[in-house]
């Protein structure tokens, strides 16, 4: 008679699923990950997967919203113990830099992957919209304080673009007898925030 599963023994496999998955999307992408060799993977049947995903685009979803939702939240963190638009800034920039090196996988499957995101996916959608929304949120309230004049899509978009730039050198090894990436990425910021300065902030009137 086979075992009864609990709550708690389906949270636990698609946990294990999904951990494994998101490892194998970010080293093969998602045409190089079958559902057989994630099934291998856990040692479990071809069939067992599919018992809680409907396919391999339902697993890929899920792991890339659950990469969405934890890197937001990790921005956000770091944005509330800022004191002011330019600290926030730095800590949010941090933040990021932090995440990627501590969760590069799920950096991988939210940036690198070429799989869109699409309309049947909701709640991907929204995880990956709330990241990509406070990306830019510091530099459109360094506009509204005052203290820089720049267009704060273009300023953010291209802060972001200079990290991910940074972090993709890094994972793939080609910082290793370079700069410290924290150190780029504060030299890079320094320049971007000094050539946006508003004449006020130039001259101390503005904090």
């Amino acid at each position: 008679m086979p075992r009864y599963l609990t709550e708690k023994d389906i949270a636990d496999f698609r946990a294990e699923l999904c951990q494994v998955a998101t490892e194998r999307f970010a080293r093969f992408g998602y045409e190089g990950v079958t559902m057989r060799q994630l099934a291998e993977a856990l040692g479990c049947s071809p069939k067992t997967p599919y018992r809680y995903f409907k396919d391999k685009a339902d697993i890929l979803a899920t792991v890339r919203t659950e990469a969405f939702s934890r890197f937001a939240d990790t921005l956000e963190a770091a944005a509330a113990k800022g004191e002011g638009p330019l600290d926030k800034a730095r800590l949010v920039g941090n933040a990021y830099l932090r995440f990627a090196d501590e969760h590069p996988h799920a950096y991988r499957i939210m940036f690198e992957i070429d799989q869109p995101i699409s309309d049947e996916h909701p709640e991907l959608q929204r995880e990956s919209r709330r990241a990509r929304t406070f990306v830019t949120q510091q530099a459109e309230d360094m506009v509204k304080a005052g203290m820089i004049d720049a267009d704060p899509q273009l300023f953010g978009w291209s802060m972001w673009a200079a990290a991910h730039g940074l972090v993709m050198l890094k994972q793939a090894g080609m910082l290793d007898h370079g700069p410290d990436i924290r150190t780029l990425a504060g030299f890079h910021g320094a320049l971007m925030f000094k050539g946006a300065l508003t004449p006020a902030t130039k001259t101390g009137k503005k904090r």
